[in-house]
């Protein structure tokens, strides 16, 4: 699998002290975030979920490997950057600004961080794209500095608050992706 670089939120945010990291982001010209999803304790989900600038809001694109075959698996962004805990649970609930009730992702009504399901193959290898409205690459909604959660079980995309999804199997922290230069 191809290692992508990610530069630290914390090397971003020492880059801005003299303004808005929203500001930032747009002067810097930064289109791409990109999460390096590794799995939990006792679990082998591994990945990539990358976001980027679109026109009609920010396209999605996550490929992640060591899933349980032929079964779909719930897929978040939770609230805080933190994938530390031995079981992903220090990266916090669904990242959801709005308070809204939790959906999936072509719900008017949703979390932010409502992502829907990666649908594992018979090799355990989901591929999923779209483009999503409701996040962003800066403001109130932007994931970056949040985690990316990858589940045990399918979300139901319904029960509250979170969709029945089951464990954590695997976290990444969403960070700004390094130039290809």
């Amino acid at each position: 699998m191809k290692k992508l670089a990610i530069l630290s939120l914390p090397l971003l945010l020492s880059a801005c002290s003299q303004g808005d990291l929203s500001d930032v982001i747009h002067q810097a010209g930064i289109e791409q975030y990109v999460a390096a999803i590794e799995s939990t304790e006792g679990n082998q989900a591994a990945g990539t979920v990358t976001f980027t600038r679109a026109k009609d809001g920010i396209h999605v694109m996550a490929h992640v490997e060591g899933l349980e075959p032929n079964q779909q698996h719930g897929f978040h962004i939770h609230e805080y950057g933190d994938c530390g805990a031995p079981d992903g649970t220090s990266a916090g609930g669904h990242f959801n600004p709005t308070s809204s009730q939790h959906g999936g992702p072509h719900d008017d009504e949703r979390h932010v961080g409502d992502l829907g399901n990666l649908e594992a193959n018979d090799q355990g290898i989901a591929h999923l794209e779209y483009i999503d409205i409701k996040l962003a690459m800066d403001g109130p909604y932007s994931v970056l500095g949040r985690g990316v959660v990858v589940h045990a079980e399918e979300d139901d995309l319904d029960s509250q608050p979170t969709g029945q999804a089951g464990a954590r199997i695997g976290c990444g922290v969403i960070g700004v992706a390094a130039s290809p230069d």
